[in-house]
């Protein structure tokens, strides 16, 4: 998860995340959903806001309200406290949360594909030069799975690897020339570092051994969709219109989310996005699949590299009844 100061909307959220159950057909009072991102809004939410932009939750039964977290730990405690109905988590948090007893559950894949990359400065044209490299890290549990994974799959040793904790930093440092190479997302810093300077490469963990994990998953608490699946259905059926127009027409989705969040800057969504784009469909080409067959390969490799002690039971870790039902 992922630490920058964001847009909390502390007051009102407790209200909001008690309110009940989506409309039904012909009725006309919606329902009230929060919704905390896994980051601040940019490209890879961009389904989210033209969900909003367009009256997709409206149109489903529902008045969804987005917010953005604070704190890299505020998605997760939010959602867990019942503060707020839904949250977007990362796929390692989601699986960390359920190992500490949480029931929380993903419910639809926001992205189809793993995010997480190593960036590397220019002249490092493969992983395995990074032997014995300074390597930039923010902290999470997954960072060093996701070093195991590029760095032995190119055939280096990841124990030579002289690590530092950066934070989110990894976009000043490795332009400062203060490490070799940084974890990072490949859609965002990934595009940020190359924009400020060509030269740099990205390695994603996809090329390198990791299954194509959805890195980022709409997420309830087991609570909420035993005492009120329409919300869920209504919230669900609303992203994947807003996800599917992003697929159709991705520069007036785009215009709809730097419409709704003013500052962004354009040209780094439009290029983030265009490198976003298929990551939004699933192996049968629709938005928010959650394939069997993917998820346990998954949770092999998340036990494998050690982010979890034990294999997630995807079997109860995720339902894609939701999905289906939008469909």
């Amino acid at each position: 998860m992922r630490l920058r100061t964001g847009l909390l909307l502390a007051a009102g959220i407790l209200a909001l995340a008690g309110c009940g159950s989506a409309a039904g057909p012909g009725s006309h009072a919606p329902a009230q959903a929060t919704l905390i991102l896994d980051f601040t809004p940019n490209a890879i939410h961009t389904g989210i806001y033209t969900a909003l932009a367009r009256s997709y939750d409206l149109d489903a039964g529902v008045r969804l309200h987005v917010i953005a977290p604070a704190a890299s730990t505020d998605s997760i405690k939010l959602l867990e406290t019942g503060r707020v109905n839904f949250a977007i988590l990362d796929i390692h948090d989601l699986a960390i949360a359920r190992e500490r007893g949480e029931d929380v559950v993903g419910i639809m894949p926001i992205v189809e594909r793993p995010l997480a990359a190593v960036i590397a400065a220019p002249g490092i044209a493969s992983p395995r030069q990074l032997d014995g490299r300074t390597v930039g890290v923010t902290g999470d549990p997954s960072d060093y799975a996701v070093l195991d994974s590029i760095v032995g799959g190119a055939g280096g040793n990841p124990r030579t690897l002289h690590d530092i904790t950066i934070g989110y930093d990894a976009v000043p440092d490795l332009l400062a020339g203060r490490v070799a190479a940084a974890t990072a997302f490949w859609n965002d810093e990934g595009v940020a570092v190359t924009h400020a300077r060509p030269g740099f490469h990205v390695f994603q963990v996809y090329n390198y051994g990791a299954p194509a994990y959805p890195e980022l998953v709409l997420c309830a608490t087991g609570s909420t969709l035993r005492h009120d699946p329409r919300l869920a259905e209504a919230v669900v059926r609303a992203l994947v219109r807003g996800y599917d127009f992003t697929l159709a027409h991705p520069a007036a989705a785009a215009a709809d989310l730097e419409r709704l969040v003013p500052g962004l800057d354009h040209r780094l969504v439009s290029e983030e996005l265009a490198g976003e784009l298929p990551a939004f469909r699933g192996p049968d080409g629709q938005v928010g699949e959650l394939d069997p067959s993917v998820l346990r390969a998954w949770a092999a490799w998340e036990a494998r590299f050690g982010i979890v002690k034990h294999r997630p039971d995807v079997e109860r870790m995720f339902d894609a009844g939701f999905v289906d039902a939008a469909y």
